[in-house]
């Protein structure tokens, strides 16, 4: 059986991230929003800000540049962080909704507090690919775990890899994403084709963290082969804050899902072998052979005497070595199929 017989369904992961600005409103707006675009999952962050940055580490340049306010980013993460509460809201929520709740957890407390949440599905942000102890923590969960790979060499995302499975993770849980990491990502940075070092390298699902503008750049990915689509989305580009720019809003993201289903369904099996309705069109297409002019009972057949053309009946164009130099078996007027 091919490889291609089935085509898995891609998870979509709709990144909410801190598009909500630090408004549980605005966040269960987005779940809202990623509910109604078809996404299998909406994904937050979740940290303490104490605990993941010092109080003067600087702004990354696209965040400042983003959001157009100079602060340290103790500051600009401490007012768009999620409170303990907020997150048990938010998961209800995704509940009620039918929806997967993910977050990106960015620190060992905040890895406790999703698994006691009710998490099952982790996903390791690019940020982390060097973070032993982090890797270590998640991989001892030994659920299916996601991770980023933007920023890293491959000598690097070895050795994630082989921290993740030496402490616990089993190979088939985990899925490598291929990602850049600039926002927005240009398109001769995306580099789609890492995806299938990744996939040869270390025998795994791979997808496709995408930071690029538009749609097109995930779908082409989901036609090479990625199992996990993760995009950016907000309510609205133009609100403040470090990732809105490089995101979707909620149209592009139906737009994007219904895009990514319609290529999943055109993937198809990789059987070459004529469809239902191709059954019907090939006999009005295909030429058959017709007399090019009357035809004696007994008369060979021959390039003078036969051509081809579309008709509703007769032998099939393939047939034309066959029937040169046999005799006509009855007498056929101009334009009539040969039987």
């Amino acid at each position: 059986m091919s490889e291609w017989t089935h085509v898995p369904s891609t998870f979509i992961i709709a990144e909410a991230g801190v598009n909500h600005n630090g408004s549980l409103d605005q966040a269960v707006q987005l779940i809202d929003a990623a509910v109604a675009a078809g996404a299998d999952a909406v994904k937050f962050q979740t940290y303490q800000t104490e605990a993941l940055v010092t109080q003067t580490a600087e702004q990354a340049t696209y965040q400042a540049d983003n959001t157009g306010v100079r602060e340290s980013q103790f500051d600009m993460l401490k007012r768009l962080e999620l409170s303990k509460a907020d997150h048990e809201i938010l998961w209800a929520h995704c509940q009620r909704q039918g929806i997967e709740f993910m977050s990106t957890a960015f620190d060992a407390l905040s890895i406790d507090f999703l698994h006691q949440l009710g998490v099952r599905r982790w996903k390791i942000p690019s940020g982390e690919l060097l973070s032993t102890p982090y890797l270590r923590q998640i991989a001892a969960l030994n659920q299916p775990t996601i991770l980023s790979t933007g920023m890293g060499a491959l000598d690097e995302v070895d050795g994630a890899i082989k921290t993740l499975l030496e402490a616990g993770l089993v190979k088939n849980q985990l899925t490598v994403l291929h990602a850049t990491s600039a926002y927005p990502t240009p398109f001769d940075e995306v580099n789609l084709r890492a995806m299938h070092t990744l996939r040869q390298r270390y025998g795994v699902s791979v997808g496709l963290s995408d930071h690029s503008q538009g749609i097109e750049v995930p779908i082409a990915a989901v036609a090479l082969g990625a199992s996990v689509i993760e995009k950016h989305f907000t309510l609205d580009k133009t609100m403040p804050g470090p990732d809105h720019k490089a995101s979707l809003e909620p149209g592009e993201l139906k737009q994007m899902v219904q895009s990514i289903r319609h290529i999943e369904r055109a993937l198809g099996s990789g059987q070459k072998a004529p469809t239902t309705q191709e059954m019907a069109t090939r006999d009005v297409a295909r030429k058959r052979i017709v007399a090019r002019s009357p035809i004696a009972c007994g008369e060979r057949f021959s390039e003078a005497n036969l051509t081809l053309k579309r008709a509703s009946q007769g032998c099939f164009a393939d047939q034309w070595d066959h029937l040169i130099g046999q005799k006509a078996k009855r007498a056929y007027q101009r334009n009539e199929a040969i039987d």
